[in-house]
């Protein structure tokens, strides 16, 4: 049985930031554990910056786009594998 997946969506359309600024190491990377609230990326829309977060927890699975891509609305930006509540 394969692992329930769900993707993490832009809510704007703009520019996907994995880092906060080009001197800084990305907010995290595919495999990272990641908890509802922590910021992905971010989206530029006119020199305006939107985190976008996880809303739950659990793993980075992949990134579905690039860094410094044109993402729209609901365009899917990455992957999270839920954390499994034992």
């Amino acid at each position: 049985m394969s692992e329930p997946r769900k993707s993490i969506v832009s809510p704007l359309p703009g520019i996907f930031y994995r880092r906060p600024n080009p001197q800084s190491d990305v907010y995290v990377r595919e495999g990272d554990t990641v908890k509802s609230g922590d910021t992905i990326g971010l989206v530029e829309v006119m020199k305006n910056f939107y985190e976008i977060q996880a809303e739950e927890d659990g793993i980075i699975a992949a990134f579905s786009v690039e860094n410094e891509a044109m993402v729209d609305v609901g365009q899917e930006i990455a992957v999270l594998i839920p954390k499994e509540d034992k």
